[in-house]
Order: C-alpha cells, then sequence, then structure tokens
C-alpha cells in the first residue's frame, strides 16, 4: 500500500517559500539542511489554526502556557524514563540559542570546549563566536560504524578544558551511543570536573535496535554537571517555529543559564508553544507512521550505496534522518559539494563543514519521498559514472 508521503512531488515542494527548496535552481534536488518535507501532524495544525482563532496574543507566562512542561515531563518519562521537575525545565526559542547559552554559561573566555567531530557546525560556531576554544576530537571511523576515541580524549585534557559539548544521537554521523558508552563519556567528564551540554533534539529519532539515553539520567551526580537540549522541532518538522528546551537538574546551573539568557535569547512565541502541546499529545499516530517511512528511507539508501555506489562508505544510520557518506575513495579529482552540485545536479551538505573527519564526506536528508531520494541518488550514481 502505497504511503501518504509518496506523494511528495518536486513541482509541489519548490512552490514552498522555504530555505530548503529555494536555496538553488530548479534543476537541483535540495537534500541539504534537516527539515523534512512532510506535511504536519493534522493535531498540530489544528492547534495553530485552533490558537490563531483566539485572542491569547499577550505575554505568556516565563513558564510557558499552561501545562506544556508537564507535558514535556510526561514525554520524558515515558520515553527514557528520566523523571524531572518542572522547574528544571526552561523555555528557549530553539536549540542553536542553547549551544551559545552552554558555551557562555560554562566556560570563561578563552577556556576549551571538548567536542567530537565531524559535528553540526553551530557547536563550532557557538564555541568561537563566545570566544571560546573549541578542542576537536575526531571520531574514529571504520567505513561502517563511528566510535569515540577515549584516549584521545585524555590527551587533548588541559587545566583550561572546562565543557564537553555532546550531540547524541550524532549529526551529521547517525550515532545513538550506547550506554556503555555514555557511562564512559560520564566518568571522563566527572574525573576531569567538567560541565556537560548535551543536545538531544534528535532522541525522539531513534530506530528500532537502538536506544536514546539522555546523558543526565546516568546518574545523580553526571544530572548535577548537565544541561541537555531537547524539543519537538526535528521530530515533527515545525523547526520554523522556534522552540527549545533547557533542562538541568542542577537548579544553581539552570539559574546561570537564565542570567545569561537574559534579554538576548527569548523564550517561544504562543503559537510555537501550542503546536509543541499538540505534537506531544496527540500526534503519535503521526510519529509513528513517519518514523517507518523514515525506516524505509533509511534502508533505500543504504541498499542503494552499497549496491550501485559501493565505493562510497557510509553507515546507516541509527538516528536522525540524514546520512553522512564518505566519497574519499572515489577520486572525484575535483571539490565533492561542486561534483554533486554541478554533475550531479543535488544539493547536499559539504563535508568539510563538520570539522575535522568531514574532508570527504558529504550529507545526505532522506526526510522526503522514496521517489525523490531515489532520483537523487541515480543522479549521484550517474555522475560518479560518468567520471570513472
Amino acid at each position: 500500500m502505497a504511503h501518504p508521503f509518496d506523494s511528495l512531488d518536486q513541482e509541489t515542494l519548490r512552490e514552498k517559500e522555504c530555505m530548503k527548496w529555494q536555496r538553488y535552481e530548479d534543476d537541483v534536488l535540495p537534500l541539504w539542511v534537516a527539515d523534512m518535507d512532510f506535511p504536519i501532524a493534522e493535531p498540530i495544525r489544528d492547534a495553530l489554526l485552533s490558537y490563531a482563532q483566539g485572542d491569547n496574543f499577550g505575554y505568556p507566562k516565563l513558564e510557558g502556557l499552561p501545562g506544556l512542561k508537564e507535558v514535556v515531563q510526561k514525554r520524558l518519562t515515558e520515553r527514557y524514563a528520566w523523571k524531572v521537575e518542572a522547574e528544571s525545565i526552561h523555555l528557549v526559542n530553539g536549540i542553536v540559542p542553547g549551544l551559545y547559552l552552554g558555551a557562555l554559561a560554562c566556560a570563561s573566555e578563552g577556556e576549551e570546549v571538548l567536542i567530537h567531530t565531524p559535528l553540526y557546525p553551530p557547536f563550532m560556531s557557538a564555541i568561537k563566536d563566545m570566544g571560546r576554544t573549541p578542542v576537536y576530537s575526531q571520531l574514529g571511523f571504520t567505513g561502517d560504524d563511528w566510535t569515540v576515541n577515549f584516549e584521545a580524549m585524555e590527551a587533548l585534557i588541559t587545566p583550561a578544558t572546562r565543557l564537553l559539548m555532546l550531540c547524541n544521537p550524532h549529526n551529521p554521523t547517525g550515532r545513538v551511543f550506547r550506554r556503555d558508552e555514555l557511562e564512559r563519556l560520564a566518568e571522563f567528564a566527572l574525573r576531569h570536573r567538567l560541565w556537560v551540554v548535551s543536545d538531544e533534539l534528535h532522541s525522539d529519532l531513534t530506530y528500532k535496535g537502538h536506544e536514546h539515553i539522555p546523558f543526565a539520567s546516568l546518574s545523580d551526580e553526571v544530572a548535577q554537571r548537565t544541561v541537555t537540549l531537547y524539543g519537538p522541532t526535528k521530530t515533527f518538522n515545525i523547526a520554523g517555529l522556534k522552540i527549545g528546551f533547557l533542562i538541568s537538574q542542577n537548579l544553581k546551573l539552570l539559574k546561570r543559564m537564565k542570567e545569561v539568557a537574559g534579554y538576548l535569547v527569548a523564550p517561544p512565541n504562543v503559537m510555537a508553544q501550542s503546536a509543541t502541546m499538540a505534537a506531544y499529545e496527540r500526534s503519535q499516530d503521526w510519529y509513528r507512521g513517519m518514523m517507518s517511512y523514515l525506516d524505509g528511507n533509511r534502508q533505500f539508501v543504504h541498499a542503494f550505496l552499497n549496491e550501485h555506489l559501493p565505493g562510497v562508505r557510509h553507515m546507516m544510520p541509527e538516528g536522525t534522518y540524514l546520512s553522512f557518506m564518505d566519497f574519499s575513495e572515489l577520486g572525484i579529482g575535483k571539490d565533492l559539494y561542486d561534483f554533486l552540485l554541478e554533475d550531479c545536479k543535488v544539493g547536499l551538505n559539504n563535508g568539510p563543514a563538520y570539522g575535522p573527519g568531514g574532508e570527504g564526506f558529504t550529507r545526505l536528508n532522506f526526510a522526503t519521498s522514496r521517489s525523490i531520494v531515489e532520483e537523487a541518488l541515480q543522479r549521484i550514481a550517474r555522475g560518479v559514472a560518468q567520471r570513472a
């Protein structure tokens, strides 16, 4: 039986006034920025329309619309067995602002922030823009797996290291770190007395056979040194509404984050809050169907690469809707991004932007119709064959 998402076509998508489909010329397939092409869940659409018909557009309370924090608490408890108090949740207008706040609140100017690359570029931007020093611990890539190099991490620690920034599920590699890996990271952070900012925005996009474990849930001691970034925008395709949550059971640390935020980082608007409540409370049927479709797409990408582009090394993602592909052994002979754009007419993300370890890679977003994913991969396969 055909899935409703199969009906998505390029002509309709190109009419959308969004960054993803307006960046390139019409002959280019854009599978880059991490937006889904899927229509949003009807309960979210209904909630937005219903709220718009009301007359409640004044300043909301700082703790959010009534019931919002309780909805977040319930979701964290039910999905991850992680119980947090409402006072441990602070509303912000997105996850990237949370990265900036974490750099500001948990390290002083010139101090070091340890990150695992290749990594979502705003991590590096937040650290550098706030006058902190990024320290790159490169993940190991075996061709079909990504691993944390704990020995390299130990060698990178100095008296100036103050903060460890994590991304789990990891963007762009798609790793969902196992409990033993997280426990080893926690031991490392506690032994070196590091603060931890854990970006877990993609946590709800974890596939069967893999388990997302909130870093702060490992122990009370870990929780006291951790700020978690969480939100609905990737999972429910509402990135344009700008909402996220800072979560910390260390109330002094959370207070510090709020003080640093001041008026620079505003709370999310009331429409975003209403949409989030509808997403978490009433959109689970849409969520299950969406995850099933994404799972089919990730398996399709993996099978296509193995059959038609065996020289491209690739780990089937354990979470996210992003595939990070290594073209370095193909001998393209020109910049990979330019080759994909100019020769293949496919717009993807350029691997070097993700820091050390991203060279020779590109990131593909498969959260679109199966036919569009297939056409993009066929274009790439033809382009590679023509250069052989």
